[in-house]
């Protein structure tokens, strides 16, 4: 399943599950210029990074097997965010993910039931219709 699961961190590298969060500032810092004080809230959103050429060359293209091998560098993909903070529910949600993949490629056909849905933005993508699709089993 490592394949299905190159799959699914490359769909959430795209249009991660969580939009990003805020933190406090513990101290006084300067980032690019700006001075952020202590006590201040700042927004983190991982397409900080995984939308960054940088650690993601041909950031907006599908390419699952930017996670063959040891994968991307350190917290440069975090959908589930990183360090002592990261989501506790991370590995139920790998589970969880696999095993519905598994089911849906192997026992159905699908296709989308409104072929060119618009997709609006508010925060994150969302098909207007909701993305409706007709489930076919496969032929035994």
């Amino acid at each position: 399943m490592k394949y299905s699961w190159n799959v699914a961190c490359e769909a959430m590298r795209l249009s991660p599950p969580a939009q990003g969060s805020f933190r406090e500032a513990i101290d006084d810092f300067t980032y690019r210029g700006f001075t952020i004080p202590k006590g201040w809230k700042a927004y983190w959103t991982p397409h900080s990074t995984h939308k960054n050429p940088k650690y993601f060359p041909n950031p907006e293209k599908f390419d699952p097997s930017r996670f063959d091998g040891n994968g991307p560098a350190p917290y440069t993909f975090v959908p589930f965010g990183g360090g002592p903070r990261m989501c506790p529910g991370r590995e139920y949600a790998r589970l969880e993910i696999l095993v519905f993949m598994h089911n849906v490629v192997t026992r159905f056909m699908w296709e989308k039931a409104i072929p060119d849905e618009k997709i609006t933005y508010n925060q994150s993508p969302i098909p207007v219709h909701g993305l409706p699709v007709n489930l076919k089993p496969h032929k035994s």
